[in-house]
């Protein structure tokens, strides 16, 4: 039996240190190289050790840690030298950039392919595989734009962005509170009660779900850069016309889902409970309405993320002094790049918590569904 478990990720991320070797220094000219030996010794011990442990006879445990080590260490030592040494990378850079990327992809297949029986485990693993992956996401776009030189103004590495979210946590809530805390929620809120609503009513009266689904359908291939502009002329520059907005954006989703979720009990489940003499509204609380709760949440999640875009989008064409959207065209003019970025950040932190919340909704409520029982 071989004494080693031959992956190709960790035998190309060998290939790439011996070919790395070979073309030295790693960054800068002869003599002027940012790394130092030791430094420099350090990264093709990281990456090679870690290659070789994991395609040997151990645990998928202790390989998953080597190649966790491995990999991040030699990715933080490489980004540390090349911080303030921006366009001096060379080819060996990226090549150990690279090796370490392919450790990170080895280590998440070792991960997905551990069935640990602790559930707390199991859990730490779900959380822990996205977190590695999107870890590496940063890592590649910090090593190409401090390496490649990248003007910051054109596209600023994760670490400037960072920075300027911790120097601008002021101005970045108030614009949250603005655009999400204010247009947001509660257009989301009355667009979705209002278009459950009305498809309730729909349901109970057939010519209006006849009419109303095409005009649903057409009003929701309205363009948003088109409505936003009327919006804010009837409603005013203030929050009231991005709610409006989203209300907009919400409705039809909602009013949709719904009436399609209505129309998924079967035939036989309403049979039983008219032979039970269950009237309209006996039938729609405990037959539909359950039936319908997938495509109802289906619906809150679709536009949880429409109702974000649209209040941004709707801040482009009038606000106040403050707001997502508002911040986001105004530096882009003064080409603070990093704090557009920042904005977006924010942006995507918010539109993903939001959702997330509803998704633990979803799996509580019900639970009873295969789509649920299965994950």
């Amino acid at each position: 039996m071989s004494a080693l478990k031959i992956s190709w990720q960790a035998a190309l991320a060998l290939v790439l240190c011996v070919i790395a070797a070979f073309t030295l220094p790693v960054a800068g000219a002869e003599g002027s190289n940012p790394f130092s030996s030791s430094t420099t010794l350090a990264i093709f011990a990281l990456v090679g050790l870690a290659a070789l442990i994991s395609m040997m006879r151990v645990t998928d445990a202790l390989a998953a840690t080597t190649l966790f080590v491995g990999a991040h260490g030699a990715a933080w030592l490489l980004l540390a030298g090349i911080a303030g040494n921006e366009g001096a990378a060379r080819a060996p850079f990226f090549l150990l950039i690279a090796a370490g990327w392919l450790l990170a992809w080895r280590c998440v297949t070792v991960l997905s392919a551990m069935r640990p029986k602790d559930r707390a485990v199991s859990t730490f693993l779900r959380l822990l595989i996205p977190t590695i992956f999107g870890a590496w996401i940063l890592i590649l776009w910090e090593a190409i734009t401090r390496g490649a030189g990248i003007p910051f103004v054109l596209l600023p590495p994760p670490s400037s962005i960072g920075v300027r979210l911790a120097n601008s946590v002021p101005v970045l809530w108030a614009d949250v509170n603005q655009t999400i805390f204010h247009s947001v929620i509660v257009g989301y809120i009355i667009g979705c009660g209002a278009g459950f609503a009305t498809a309730i009513l729909a349901d109970r009266v057939p010519f209006l779900r006849r009419g109303l689904l095409p005009i649903g359908n057409m009003v929701s291939a309205l363009p948003i850069i088109g409505v936003a502009p009327i919006l804010v002329m009837w409603f005013g520059f203030d929050w009231h016309s991005k709610a409006a907005v989203v209300v907009i954006m919400t409705f039809f989703p909602m009013l949709v889902n719904t009436v399609a979720g209505l129309a998924a009990s079967g035939h036989m489940e309403r049979d039983l409970m008219r032979t039970y003499a269950s009237g309209y509204w006996t039938t729609l609380l405990k037959l539909r309405l359950p039936a319908a709760a997938p495509f109802i949440f289906n619906a809150l999640k679709i536009n949880s993320t429409l109702a974000l875009i649209g209040a941004i989008v709707a801040e482009f064409f009038g606000t106040p002094v403050v707001g997502m959207g508002f911040r986001i065209s105004t530096e882009v003019g003064r080409m603070n790049i990093d704090m557009v970025w920042a904005e977006i950040a924010v942006a995507a932190l918010a539109g993903s918590v939001f959702y997330g919340a509803i998704a633990l909704v979803e799996r509580a409520v019900t639970f009873w569904h295969p789509s649920v029982r299965g994950g």
